[in-house]
């Protein structure tokens, strides 16, 4: 699967939110109407091959405002 960062990604030196310099992103990906994230880590049980992450919200937003949504 193609994934394109449109929101959030590697973090600058004092914006590093989860410590490691690469912080939640939100990607397009090359699925019609589908979008991946990568975010913290949630203990919740899920179906197998689904997860539930976190991630800020201003980094949604972003998303949103990249995809013309805002």
């Amino acid at each position: 699967m193609k994934l394109t960062m449109i929101a959030g990604g590697p973090c600058s030196s004092g914006d590093d939110k989860c410590g490691n310099g690469d912080c939640p992103t939100v990607f397009a990906t090359d699925r019609s109407g589908m979008l991946a994230v990568q975010g913290y880590d949630v203990e919740h049980l899920t179906p197998e091959g689904e997860s539930v992450v976190m991630i800020p919200e201003d980094v949604l937003r972003e998303a949103a405002r990249a995809r013309g949504w805002l």
